[in-house]
């Protein structure tokens, strides 16, 4: 399992930022971040992340499961990721990220949703 793809500190790191946990204050939900054979259960209420699990795991319960490569999570953390690497939407473009299941909460909360997942990526990131 490649667990360490995900920061320890990521719910902090997201926490921690005032503006974007009040972007997020009227999203109650739970995802499912996928990475090859890794996989984390996050869950949102009021816009902070109040848990995250890491798999495997036998039947989770999520609303919505953002699934890629390994190799594709690692490019799009890097600090400053190359083109077609930078946003979510650009690896769903190119059929590197796959969306599935609910998608209204991601959609309706895009912004939030880039910015939450940016927070995951390395040391020295803006």
């Amino acid at each position: 399992m490649f667990q360490d793809l995900l920061p320890r500190d990521f719910a902090d790191r997201v926490n921690c930022r005032e503006r974007l946990t009040w972007r997020g204050r009227h999203l109650d939900t739970d995802f499912l971040l996928e990475a090859g054979d890794a996989a984390w259960l996050i869950g949102i209420r009021r816009g902070r992340i109040e848990s995250v699990r890491g798999g495997p795991f036998v039947m989770p319960r999520w609303r919505f499961a953002l699934r890629a490569e390994r190799g594709v999570w690692e490019r799009f953390l890097q600090p400053r990721p190359e083109p077609g690497f930078h946003d979510i939407m650009a690896l769903i473009k190119f059929r590197r990220l796959r969306a599935e299941g609910d998608l209204y909460p991601l959609m309706c909360n895009l912004l939030y949703f880039k910015e939450v997942l940016e927070c995951a990526r390395k040391e020295g990131a803006q």
